[in-house]
């Protein structure tokens, strides 16, 4: 809040990153290992739930703090809630002891492998959908990535006591529960991110009203958060996931349809369907994930859980950044030939009367005519690259319901 240029507000995110990290799979290992049975199920939701309504409702708060005050207001709300938390953390909870003379054998060294390859690979990421997946610059950012990956995973296996444990991979249940966790990462993710971005620059819609829309999905996850608990103790861990993950891909995939004019209800069922299915996709992906475990070994997984969550947001985004970069002059080239050609359907998706068209070419169009229309047929482009970026992510989770045929025997 206190930054005034960019370059101050860069160090001061790495260190809220850096220390922030850490809390979801922190909140995850100690309702582990604090709760067992039913309360460790209503925890485990509670605590999910407040995980995913973050990302929902923070257009919502964002949107109302920047426009009745200023941006600054969005990162001084979070100081009185974090001071009451941590004091009343340190006062009532007691988890375990801290084990300091672990620093001395565990493998350190391994941390800037870790920084390096996860940092390279959200930069190839984010720029690569930009300057191309063949640039120079995201060919020499993608081998940093596999060079201190590889070395990373190479000592992580090979060290007595590795700063991150990835034999828990070894375990069946884990590796398929962090593989749906990656696909919700992708369908969540990428849902916070394409619909705001669609309302603001097809629909011209403010912060505040981006918002209130979102607020459908979140009051979804809150409604079905109780129901969930519900079944989670009555229904098959697999058919949980079942439901939840397919109801999900047909919430993404539904918004795979929207025109320039889609608003509030057009967008209406779609977030009440993901809302409900994150609640179902949660709960049993990480009882999957973490109740084999052992104790000692909860933090450990915990950790890989989230951050394979947080790797298919990263990757999903990524995905969306190449699709709207690639297919939007696709389909703008796909709309002028077929408005040339007199195509009325074509004519519908980008605004224009359609009497004119009918199927016979329509000739050479005067530089005002091009003038008018050019915005129209690049904003219609653009929808369609949205619509090909939802059934994209909706796809991909969907494939996730092919992990259900390989996952080991239910632990119930």
């Amino acid at each position: 809040a206190a930054s005034n240029s960019f370059w101050s507000l860069i160090p001061a995110r790495v260190l809220q990153g850096f220390c922030g990290g850490a809390l979801i799979p922190l909140v995850f290992s100690a309702i582990f290992l604090m709760f067992n049975g039913l309360g460790r199920n209503r925890a485990t939701l509670v605590a999910g739930l407040f995980a995913m309504l973050a990302p929902t409702l923070g257009p919502a708060v964002g949107g109302f703090i920047t426009d009745r005050f200023s941006w600054h207001w969005l990162f001084l709300i979070n100081l009185p809630p974090g001071i009451i938390v941590a004091v009343l953390v340190a006062w009532a909870v007691d988890i375990d002891r801290p084990a300091w003379r672990s620093f001395r054998s565990v493998d350190l060294f391994a941390l800037p492998l870790l920084a390096v390859f996860l940092g390279s690979l959200q930069l190839v990421l984010k720029e690569a959908p930009h300057r191309g997946w063949a640039s120079p610059e995201a060919l020499l950012l993608a081998g940093i990535c596999v060079l201190f990956g590889s070395s990373f995973i190479r000592r992580s296996l090979r060290h007595p006591a590795p700063l991150i444990d990835l034999r828990a991979f070894l375990d069946r249940n884990f590796a398929i529960g962090c593989c749906f966790s990656f696909a919700l990462g992708i369908g969540l993710y990428g849902a916070v991110y394409l619909l705001p971005v669609y309302l603001g620059l097809v629909r011209d819609y403010g912060p505040l009203a981006i918002g209130q829309i979102m607020m459908v999905t979140g009051a979804a996850q809150v409604l079905m958060a109780p129901v969930a608990t519900f079944l989670e103790r009555r229904v098959d861990v697999r058919l949980l996931l079942a439901a939840g993950y397919a109801l999900f891909a047909v919430g993404l995939i539904g918004n795979g349809f929207m025109t320039f004019e889609t608003d509030f209800w057009g967008l209406f069922w779609q977030q009440l369907v993901r809302g409900a299915a994150v609640m179902l996709c949660l709960l049993p992906s990480t009882a999957l994930a973490l109740s084999g475990f052992a104790s000692e070994c909860v933090p450990n997984a915990s950790g890989l859980f989230n951050l394979m969550r947080n790797l298919g947001g990263a990757i999903g985004l990524a995905l969306i950044d190449t699709m709207l970069e690639q297919r939007t002059p696709t389909h703008i080239a796909s709309l002028v030939a077929r408005l040339q050609a007199g195509d009325a359907a074509a004519a519908r998706l980008v605004g224009l009367p359609t009497e004119r068209f009918t199927g016979v070419p329509i000739g050479e169009v005067d530089e005002a005519t091009r003038a008018l229309v050019a915005p129209l047929v690049e904003r219609a482009g653009l929808v369609a690259a949205f619509n090909d970026a939802w059934l994209l992510i909706g796809g991909l989770v969907a494939c996730s319901l092919l992990l259900l045929l390989v996952r080991a025997r239910s632990r119930r």
